[in-house]
C-alpha cells in the first residue's frame, strides 16, 4: 500500500525571527529523510531573507530576516508559501547520493566507562558491545543540543538500554554513546544521560575547521574499532 503525501502538519512561530515546519511529532525514519532532502532545497534556494534552514527530526526550522522588504510584512506567511514551492520541486527531485564518513572509535574500558553496564543490562560478552556496534550502518538524523551533536539511527535492537537514571554533569569530547534505538558522538565536554560505550579521537567539531562540525544530516556514517594505542596515534 503506498504510502499518503508527507504534509505539514503545523506552521508555528519560533519568537519573531523563526518559522518551524512540523511533518511529524515522533521519529518517523521516511519523514525524516524527506525533511532532510526539503531543507537541502530550501538552502539552495537561498533567499535573501532566510538567515538559516535547521532540518530536526520531524520539520525544519526556518530563520528569517522579519524586516526584508521581500516578505512583504509576513515573514511567517513567506516561510510557508516557500516551503510548499520547494515541496513540489523535490516531489520531481532524485535524493542526491548520501556522504558515508567512518569515524574510529576505542571501545576498551578506559574509554568506555558504561560498557560493563551496558553488557550486564542486554545480557552480552563485554567485547560483543563494540563488535556489535561498530558492524552497524547509521544514518545522521539531525544535529540537536549542541553544535556538532549528531543523532544517529541504526543502533542494533541488540544494544538497545533506556538513558542513563542519572546525567553526567561533564561527559568526555568524543564519547560515542547509546540510548534508545540510536547512537552519538558527544562533541566536546557537555553534560549528557546516555550510556558511553567508547570514545573516538577524531575532532568531531572544531570551529577553526569549515564546516566545523565533521557530520551533517543524511550523513550515512560507520564506526571502526581501534586499540587504545591506535587511539593515542591518532589523538596527536
Amino acid at each position: 500500500m503506498a504510502r499518503k503525501p508527507i504534509e505539514p502538519k503545523a506552521v508555528v512561530p519560533l519568537g519573531d525571527c523563526a518559522a518551524y515546519i512540523e511533518f511529524a511529532d515522533k521519529l518517523d525514519l521516511e519523514v525524516n529523510a524527506f525533511v532532510q532532502q526539503l531543507a537541502a532545497t530550501l538552502q539552495a534556494r537561498a533567499k535573501p531573507w532566510m538567515r538559516d534552514v535547521v532540518p530536526a527530526l520531524g520539520g525544519i526550522a526556518l530563520h528569517y530576516d522579519p524586516d526584508h522588504p521581500d516578505v512583504h510584512g509576513d515573514a511567517l506567511e513567506a516561510a510557508a508559501i516557500l516551503v510548499q514551492e520547494c515541496m513540489k520541486q523535490d516531489a520531481a527531485a532524485e535524493e542526491a547520493p548520501a556522504r558515508t564518513v567512518e569515524v574510529p572509535v576505542c571501545y576498551e574500558r578506559e574509554f568506555a566507562p558504561d560498557i560493563e553496564e551496558v553488557a550486564r543490562q542486554v545480557k552480552l560478552e563485554l567485547e560483543q558491545i563494540g563488535r556489535i556496534h561498530a558492524a552497524g550502518e547509521y544514518r545522521v538524523l539531525m544535529i540537536g543540543f549542541a553544535p556538532g551533536h549528531a543523532y544517529m539511527s541504526g543502533l542494533d535492537a541488540k544494544l538497545a538500554v533506556p538513558r542513563r537514571a542519572t546525567p553526567r554533569a561533564l561527559v568526555a569530547p568524543g564519547a560515542v554513546a547509546i540510548a534508545n534505538e540510536q547512537t552519538v558522538v558527544y562533541p566536546y565536554a557537555i553534560s549528557g544521560g546516555w550510556s558511553v560505550i567508547g570514545r573516538t579521537p577524531v575532532a568531531v567539531f572544531d570551529v577553526a575547521r569549515e564546516p566545523p562540525s565533521l557530520l551533517a544530516p543524511g550523513d550515512r556514517v560507520r564506526f571502526r574499532a581501534i586499540t587504545a594505542e591506535e587511539f593515542m596515534a591518532l589523538k596527536k
